[in-house]
């Protein structure tokens, strides 16, 4: 592997990172390019790994020799950080722990108000405290809905402001973050994950904790989330691309939420990652940073996501699309009492570019062709089967 520098010139030394929530979606794709791009060891810790079995499993005597250009720098811990006592050991022996562990599904927000809240503050506090006490770097991922919703959505909509980009465009270290009533418990995740990120800071500033904080803006990408029945549970509702991958998939009409109104910008999980790695080889840029890591040139409605997949779809399916592609569904219907939303989430990009030169390549067209050929090829026959079997047993 051919001699790394930093951003300023300076050699990369390998390093041991502690990653958990290694065998998710995030994790796995990071996974992927540390092993295929750089020297650095990964502890991947997780109760589950099948997005990362690739890596894991030993390949073929016949394929390079029986063995894998990482082996060896790749080791799988499966552990649950709620009451494991062998983190604060991984933790110990590592350069660096990224933290993806999260419940980031809307759909559990206000239905499982209290799992959100442990899972995304109370189980964060033992990870943060090991980092601070080890003198350990720590790459804490929150996410985009800290900022809730914007400014300009408290404007009328025929509000000139509401097209001024300050009132919209979410800055990092100006936008304030704005959340509904107590009552709307889907406010809990982007409650507890801002509580976080301020524990985070404040450890920092009074305990010299060095940290870097991630704030996804709509990662996508093959191996998101996961199709209700076939890798998942029957009654689980994932994120937006995952739910309407399912509709395309069975042949549904896709469900609009409150006429999928709200605005949303995507970037691409290959792009993404791109910018971790920055992160993490760039401690000097990084450390104290707080990221907005998205595609502002991405913007759509849901609405006109849901128009774009359907062709991408019957694209790379063969396939006709549906008569009526879309139906209408209040977000009650579909995600439950306590429900409620960010009206528009563009990222600036201002400190990312400077601190770390990253900009996001894909068109959102040319992402979602590679991630519904990938979900075609990897669940259409399954889904096909499950059909069958559903009609011969009624």
């Amino acid at each position: 592997m051919a001699t790394r520098v930093d951003l300023d010139g300076n050699l990369i030394k390998p390093m041991t990172i502690c990653m958990i929530g290694a065998g998710g979606f995030i994790g796995s794709h990071l996974c992927e390019k540390l092993m295929a791009e750089t020297p650095h060891t990964v502890l991947a810790v997780d109760v589950y790994n099948d997005k990362i079995k690739h890596l894991l499993d030993p390949p073929p005597p016949e394929q390079q020799g029986g063995r894998h250009p990482w082996d060896g720098r790749i080791q799988f811990h499966r552990l649950n950080i709620k009451n494991d006592s062998r983190l604060e050991g991984l933790i110990k022996m590592s350069d660096l722990t990224i933290n993806l562990a999260a419940i980031c599904t809307p759909a559990d927000y206000n239905t499982r108000p209290l799992d959100t809240i442990y899972s995304n503050f109370i189980d964060a506090l033992p990870v943060v405290k090991y980092c601070s006490e080890n003198g350990k770097r720590l790459i804490h991922f929150s996410t985009c809905e800290v900022y809730g919703k914007t400014i300009g959505f408290f404007l009328s909509k025929d509000h000139p402001l509401r097209q001024d980009p300050m009132f919209y465009v979410l800055k990092e270290d100006a936008s304030p973050c704005i959340f509904g009533p107590i009552e709307k418990q889907r406010w809990s995740y982007a409650c507890a994950k801002q509580l976080v990120e301020r524990l985070i800071y404040a450890e920092g500033a009074e305990n010299g904790l060095e940290f870097t904080i991630v704030r996804p803006f709509n990662w996508i990408g093959p191996r998101m989330d996961f199709i209700p029945g076939i890798d998942g549970p029957n009654e689980g509702v994932p994120r937006v691309l995952a739910c309407f991958s399912n509709n395309l998939l069975r042949g549904e009409p896709l469900k609009l939420v409150d006429g999928g109104q709200s605005q949303r910008t995507f970037v691409y999980i290959k792009d993404a990652v791109e910018a971790v790695l920055l992160m993490i080889e760039n401690p000097n840029r990084a450390n104290g940073q707080i990221f907005n890591v998205g595609n502002p040139n991405n913007e759509v409605t849901i609405k006109q996501l849901a128009e774009m997949m359907t062709q991408v779809y019957s694209k790379v399916s063969g396939e006709q699309p549906l008569e009526q592609p879309t139906i209408d569904i209040s977000s009650k219907q579909f995600y439950g009492d306590g429900y409620d939303d960010s009206d528009k989430r563009i990222p600036d990009m201002t400190i990312i570019n400077r601190q770390l030169g990253w900009h996001p390549k894909t068109p959102l067209w040319d992402l979602l062709e590679t991630t519904l050929t990938y979900q075609h090829r990897t669940y259409a026959e399954s889904i096909k089967r499950a059909l069958a079997k559903t009609v011969a047993s009624s």
